[in-house]
């Protein structure tokens, strides 16, 4: 089959009402962005995993953190939001995976996992938490019709002020997404003047350098954003009215979560970007050069 075939048949596992997932890397995450837009349009909750690769075109297979905009900002058609999870270890892949499960559920929205073509292929012993089995009651599955009104599952209203309408409702909920559901974790940042912005695989780099950068009495920190929808911006807010004097953004792509990161400092702070392209992946060296600059 294909990605296409792959995003349709979760389609239609989700309608069911059972728990589905689909994964994929960067042009084959590509190909079901129609998919996902028409679960997102439809209400439907499943789990959608991206393990990037470089790009753009077939690209290789190496690391890479370019699909952000796609995932971040939207990359089907339409009006949308899904909440977007960024593993740094294999034992967060385990962790968010299973928050993802619950979260698209609790939102009856897909959820996106984002890791990168280095975190795919690490092995790490990992801790699996005891299995929870609970239903989830979900009145508007498609499970056959015997003795109730029928139930019918759709993205499709030809009607524009009924469209709006609908758009209406899909807005509260991601409005509600983004009030609840930001995380992001903070490393010696408490007394920095420099802090370093990266997710995923690029911020488990940029831990080390900044535990070498601490060794030569540099305070440095580190933040780490987990969701990178909704993005945690309240806390790089906090550290800039704090008086972090800058920021240093890592990522494996041109530089897209960057401008995040900009929009939450607002110019209260420096904030610069080192970045690495087609597979390409940052040493603590480089990014400790960075700090020292």
């Amino acid at each position: 089959e294909s990605e296409l075939a792959a995003v349709n048949m979760l389609l239609g596992a989700a309608a069911t009402g059972v728990r589905a997932m689909t994964s994929s890397s960067s042009p084959g995450y590509s190909l079901k962005q129609e998919g996902i837009s028409y679960m997102i349009g439809s209400q439907l909750p499943c789990v959608v995993v991206n393990i990037m690769r470089g790009g753009p075109g077939l690209g290789n297979i190496q690391p890479s953190q370019s699909d952000y905009f796609q995932i971040v900002k939207g990359g089907g058609h339409g009006d949308y939001h899904m909440i977007a999870l960024a593993p740094s270890t294999v034992q967060e892949l385990v962790d968010l995976t299973i928050l993802a499960f619950d979260l698209a559920d609790a939102y009856r929205n897909p959820v996106a996992i984002v890791g990168d073509g280095l975190l795919g292929q690490t092995m790490e012993p990992v801790s699996f938490p005891p299995v929870q089995t609970h239903a989830v009651e979900k009145d508007w599955a498609l499970t056959g019709a015997a003795g109730r009104p029928k139930r019918i599952i759709t993205s499709l209203e030809l009607n524009p002020e009924n469209l709006e309408a609908h758009n209406r409702v899909l807005q509260a909920k991601f409005s509600a997404m983004a009030e609840r559901e930001k995380r992001w974790e903070e490393y010696r940042c408490d007394d920095a003047d420099l802090v370093v912005v990266a997710y995923g695989t690029s911020a488990r780099i940029a831990r080390a350098a900044v535990d070498a950068a601490r060794k030569q009495g540099l305070r440095v920190g580190l933040y780490r954003p987990i969701t990178l929808w909704p993005f945690p911006g309240d806390g790089l807010a906090r550290l800039a009215e704090r008086g972090v004097r800058r920021f240093l953004d890592v990522e494996m792509s041109s530089g897209q979560m960057v401008e995040d990161v900009k929009l939450a400092v607002l110019g209260r702070a420096r904030v610069d970007f080192y970045g690495r392209l087609g597979g390409m992946v940052p040493t603590p060296r480089e990014i400790l050069g960075q700090i020292q600059e």
